[in-house]
């Protein structure tokens, strides 16, 4: 959503966000800090959307898997959120960064790589967000058979492994990803479902993160919760299995029910 209603979000959802916000568990053990910030008090706004009142920003150390684990945790906030009727996007280039990162109180060897307005969303979309989300393709997706293989990047997952996962396999489809690229890709192999990056070129990471690694967080995120919603208790290991991938895609991590 990047229209909205010009209404504050109530003391009510904003104590339900706030609390919800402090449990968050990602599974690379580095937590993520989310800070709330009144667009009005701080003079924040973004040319990309229209009506917002609030806004929600990431902060995590600079360490290894650190975008994985913020793209999980955002995402997670991200649902929350809309699950109250709060709508949201990510943003992670078209704002002042450093007026945000100085709002936000970003400290040295942290990296605050998205934000996200939180409010109601507007009856209609705004001209500019519709015309944004048909220049990106936002409602379009890659095919499963693109992003989920068996065994190997040689053999789509099909037949009945495909049937058994295919809820999840359309929870992934649909997570959100910078400039839709869907950059995750997923191996079953061994009863365990291997997540990689596949870089895109243009993409590189820099002091605000991987954008693509944050994307296949996200991802991950939509995986687990499916998995969860229908009774597993999946455990995410950091163990590259060795499976031959081209050289434009980086093992990331590895879920088993």
């Amino acid at each position: 959503m990047r229209s909205f209603d010009g209404r504050k979000i109530t003391d009510e959802d904003l104590a339900k966000i706030k609390e919800y916000a402090a449990g968050i568990e990602e599974p690379f053990g580095i937590p993520v800090r989310f800070v709330f910030l009144d667009a009005e008090e701080y003079g924040l706004s973004s040319p990309v959307l229209s009506g917002e009142k609030l806004y929600v920003a990431g902060i995590v150390d600079k360490k290894p898997y650190a975008d994985a684990a913020f793209g999980y945790a955002f995402e997670k906030l991200v649902l929350y959120a809309w699950s109250l009727g709060i709508g949201t996007t990510w943003i992670g280039g078209t704002m002042k960064r450093e007026q945000f990162e100085k709002a936000a109180g970003l400290k040295e060897g942290e990296m605050m790589p998205c934000i996200s307005p939180l409010g109601y969303p507007a009856a209609r979309r705004s001209l500019k967000e519709s015309l944004m989300r048909r220049g990106v393709g936002a409602d379009s997706r890659l095919p499963a058979e693109k992003l989920f293989f068996d065994g190997s990047l040689d053999t789509p997952l099909s037949g009945q492994k495909k049937e058994e996962i295919a809820n999840l396999t359309e929870m992934v489809r649909w997570a959100p990803s910078a400039v839709n690229k869907q950059p995750w890709r997923i191996i079953l192999k061994d009863g365990a479902y291997h997540f990689y990056e596949k870089k895109d070129r243009g993409y590189v990471s820099d002091a605000a993160g991987d954008l693509q690694k944050i994307d296949v967080g996200i991802g991950l995120c939509h995986f687990v919760m499916g998995l969860e919603e229908r009774g597993s208790v999946p455990g995410i290991v950091i163990s590259d299995p060795g499976i031959p991938v081209t050289g434009d895609m980086e093992y990331i991590a590895t879920v088993k029910e």
